[in-house]
């Protein structure tokens, strides 16, 4: 038993020839081999450097994604502020309708250049062109506050509608028709989906 092996004794066997393993086909890995394998998928070897350069394009594509989604008007790429029926009913509801609101910026930016020429007589009426638009503005917002807001209870229960759904309906009338996003679905004069 403690007795030291002759030499012709001493010589190994060779393993025996590649078996195949019944189920898997593969040996289990070792403890050790498993867990580094795990790290090594939960922490690639990347540089900050690199990681950082990883994490922009996976950003940037995922933004592009959603941009593409909301060109498309593929709901399922929308950001959580546009998500629901409720939401698709105000976007319908506001884009159904041709509003003042809409040109409200570009009529604001055309008076203020108008206000710079040195005319003292037309800087006057440029003044009261300025105000009559902002009556006509804030009247048409508060109109579509309350025609929404029965279009809504209409069309959906209390507790399905949120509070910042008329807000958002809203909001979204003084954006230009061409820059809104999600595009338009329904062009003016259609109802809103169902």
């Amino acid at each position: 038993m403690f007795r030291r092996q002759s030499p012709a004794e001493a010589e190994p066997t060779p393993p025996p020839a590649a078996e195949t393993l019944p189920g898997k086909g593969r040996p289990t890995p070792s403890r050790k081999e498993a867990e580094a394998a795990r790290k090594q998928r939960v922490k690639p070897t990347l540089n900050k450097r690199e990681a950082r350069k990883k994490a922009r394009t996976e950003a940037r594509k995922d933004r592009d994604r959603t941009y593409q989604g909301l060109q498309s008007g593929d709901e399922r790429y929308f950001p959580p502020r546009d998500q629901g029926p409720v939401r698709r009913f105000a976007r319908d509801f506001v884009d159904g309708r041709r509003l003042f609101t809409e040109f409200f910026l570009p009529v604001m930016i055309g008076i203020l250049l108008l206000s710079l020429l040195p005319i003292q007589a037309l800087v006057q009426s440029i003044t009261l062109v300025w105000l009559a638009a902002l009556a006509l503005v804030v009247t048409e917002m508060v109109w579509l506050w309350f025609r929404l807001k029965r279009a809504l209870k209409q069309e959906f229960s209390d507790d399905q509608v949120g509070r910042g759904d008329l807000f958002y309906g809203v909001m979204r009338a003084t954006q230009l028709r061409r820059l809104r996003l999600p595009k338009p679905a329904v062009k003016p004069g259609q109802p809103p989906r169902r």
